[in-house]
């Protein structure tokens, strides 16, 4: 079954790019119900649930769970960066779309902004689509840039459908 992304959320998923900008959307299908999907997703305070390179996530600035409020994100060693600052921009439970953007950190991670929609795909099944902009990093090119982001939003899609799927399998043996 191909996947059609619905009308009313195709526009967060078709961004306008600046010439130093490159774009990307990801697919992601989940075996669980876009409700155990989207009670990961949504939740802007614990993104380590879902995303293996998150150490750890606080609140710094305004009511968690709000537009506009503000996460500090501190990541696992190994990576080129120790913490970014990311700002929560949609979060629409109606249509299950939820957007940030990276405003600070000591990454090389310039203007990186993303949207993911949730979408039932009939029964327990839920397609996680997201789209991330991002400017190319000094001394990559575009296609450098997305390569590495491509990388680290595909672990993220993969855990996320693998924590989803336990999440829901439980909440089954239980019934």
């Amino acid at each position: 079954m191909v996947f059609q992304l619905p009308t009313t959320v195709s526009s967060h998923h078709n961004p306008v790019l600046q010439p130093n900008e490159c774009s990307s959307t990801l697919f992601q299908t989940i075996a669980a119900p876009a409700s155990v999907v989207w009670a990961l997703v949504s939740d802007f305070e614990n993104p380590q649930r879902y995303k293996p390179f998150v150490r750890s996530c606080r609140i710094i600035d305004g009511q968690a769970n709000q537009v506009g409020c503000l996460r500090r994100v501190d990541v696992a060693s190994g990576l080129p960066a120790s913490y970014s600052i990311e700002r929560l921009e949609i979060l629409d439970h109606d249509q299950r779309i939820f957007g940030f953007s990276i405003v600070g950190g000591d990454h090389r991670l310039s203007n990186y902004r993303s949207i993911m929609s949730l979408h039932p795909n009939g029964g327990n099944e839920t397609v996680v689509v997201e789209t991330y902009v991002i400017d190319a990093a000094e001394a990559n090119t575009k296609e450098e840039t997305c390569a590495f982001v491509d990388t680290i939003v595909k672990l993220n899609l993969r855990t996320l459908s693998r924590v989803a799927e336990d999440l829901a399998g439980k909440a089954q043996q239980q019934v």
